[in-house]
């Protein structure tokens, strides 16, 4: 289910915090706003002011909206100009991921100290199997009222909880929940929960299939639960019609796994207007590397592959990647290599987008370091992770954009800058 899917905040009391918890064993929390609420809290002279996070440029797009904003249309993943349009008194506001990174290892810590079995998705949501805490910490519904009451009272966030048999329902429950609540639905009534709501509701329909589903007179769920396989196979496919078939009865029987590891990490900037000059060109890159570098620390991992993304005015985009000796998180080195590929690639054409991403990640503690030939024994990793800290207690504006990578001239060697 996409994240701008929308489901009518539940008065029904068969599901509510109420409601019987018995055979539901999995939790879906779902921060509220996670961005926005993060900044607010920064900022508590924002509170109850509309805040959008996001690209502030022409051509950005909003990561994040306050509950303030949404009143006035404001979605995430909507152009920030559209965004102005709609709500141009609200605060607008860039993204700050190592913010919003160490908020999110710290509302995980909070599900962690309750169960082991935590399934991140993303910085801001996890599904949690809670079968083994109940003798710690009592009954589904209380495990998650209790891991509410931590988030507001250690984090000054709030959170939404979905308590239910099955990831997919637990979902669509936090959703429902939102903001701020909680939501059980029965294992007895996951039918009556389910079938009356829109077909847009199953994960996997997008606005596309929707269309062709409601083409067909299904509108809701429990239309698209009763219709034949066959029909569904001529609307969305043969695999996707056996999938929304399986949901749309209730049946998803994926369990919780912890172990989730991420493929690659990285970062693009879109600018205003398309750019030729190599200078802004290469301050872009400095500042996508120490954006990657910091999510790689973040989230204790290394990587092997730097990989270079352009996109030119036209909307062609071509990709280029070099993987190095010894894997890294330091923006030093990836942006060096980010440099020799774009260097190497040479376009002469106005450029529209950027991006630097990394891949092939490993654990860091897991990988051994190897020294370059000459190179000093504390450098330019011990400078980033100081910075990272200082970011983390004053926030990454007072480190400033880039700047423990300079600029400097491709003949002119640079020393660490001092933490």
């Amino acid at each position: 289910m996409g994240r701008s899917q929308s489901l009518p905040r539940g008065g029904d009391p068969r599901f509510g915090p109420d409601a019987d918890d018995t055979g539901c064993l999995i939790l879906h929390v779902d921060m509220d706003a996670f961005f926005a609420s993060v900044e607010v809290r920064r900022r508590p002279e924002l509170r109850g002011r509309p805040v959008v996070v996001g690209g502030i440029g022409p051509r950005g797009v909003v990561s994040s909206a306050s509950y303030e904003a949404r009143r006035y249309g404001v979605r995430s993943a909507m152009p920030t100009a559209r965004a102005r349009a709609l709500c141009p008194h609200a605060v607008y506001l860039p993204p700050d991921f190592a913010q919003y990174s160490a908020a999110s290892r710290a509302v995980m810590q909070i599900f962690r100290d309750v169960t082991p079995l935590v399934e991140p998705l993303s910085l801001d949501e996890a599904f949690l199997d809670v079968a083994g805490a109940r003798r710690l910490f009592g009954s589904p519904a209380r495990i998650a009222r209790l891991i509410r009451h931590r988030v507001a009272e250690e984090q000054s966030l709030t959170c939404s909880v979905g308590v239910a048999s099955s990831k997919f329902v637990a979902k669509l429950g936090s959703t429902r929940a939102k903001p701020d609540g909680l939501l059980v639905v029965p294992a007895a009534r996951v039918l009556d929960f389910l079938h009356p709501l829109p077909v847009a509701a199953l994960w996997g329909v997008g606005e596309r299939s929707a269309e062709a589903l409601r083409r067909l007179g299904l509108n809701t769920v429990g239309d698209l639960a009763e219709a034949p396989v066959g029909m569904l196979r001529r609307a969305v496919g043969e695999a996707s019609a056996t999938h929304l078939h399986e949901l749309a009865w209730g049946r998803d029987p994926r369990r919780v796994s912890p172990e989730h590891v991420e493929k690659s990490i990285g970062a693009e900037v879109t600018f205003d207007t398309d750019v030729t000059d190599p200078t802004e060109i290469r301050r872009a890159l400095l500042a996508l590397a120490e954006k990657v570098g910091t999510r790689l620390r973040a989230a204790g991992q290394v990587g092997r592959t730097v990989s270079l993304k352009v996109r030119f005015a036209d909307f062609r985009t071509v990709n280029r990647s070099r993987t190095l000796t010894v894997p890294t998180d330091t923006a030093r080195e990836m942006f060096d290599t980010a440099w020799t590929l774009w260097t190497a690639l040479a376009p002469g054409e106005p450029v529209r987008l950027v991006g630097v991403r990394m891949e092939g990640l490993a654990a860091a503690e897991e990988t051994p370091r190897q020294l370059t030939l000459g190179a000093p024994e504390r450098g330019w990793r011990e400078a980033e992770a100081a910075a990272d800290a200082a970011a983390a207690r004053f926030g990454r504006s007072v480190i400033g954009p880039a700047s423990l990578l300079r600029r400097r001239d491709p003949q002119r060697v640079e020393k660490p800058a001092r933490p």
